[in-house]
């Protein structure tokens, strides 16, 4: 890929196991990584990678706004999980 485009290249590997997360940046392959469900489950997301904390469970219905009383927002956060 690097061949072809000159730019920056951001990868997005949904369902990767928090062990690979910095993987593709280590080899080269990209220059930065998304995080997708891991960072929309996790508000605290960093912390959590940091310090080897568990992740919350997905809940796709709360990623975005639907009109529903819960929200990303009501994912617990590290200090209260």
């Amino acid at each position: 890929m690097r061949v072809l485009y000159r730019g920056p290249i951001i990868l997005n590997r949904p369902g990767r196991p928090r062990e690979q997360v910095g993987a593709d940046v280590a080899a080269g392959r990209a220059d930065m990584e998304a995080l997708s469900v891991m960072a929309l489950a996790n508000p605290d997301l960093i912390e959590r990678l940091r310090t080897g904390a568990p992740l919350n469970a997905a809940r796709p219905a709360l990623f975005y706004a639907r009109g529903g009383a819960e929200v990303y927002t009501d994912y617990l956060a590290l200090a209260v999980a």
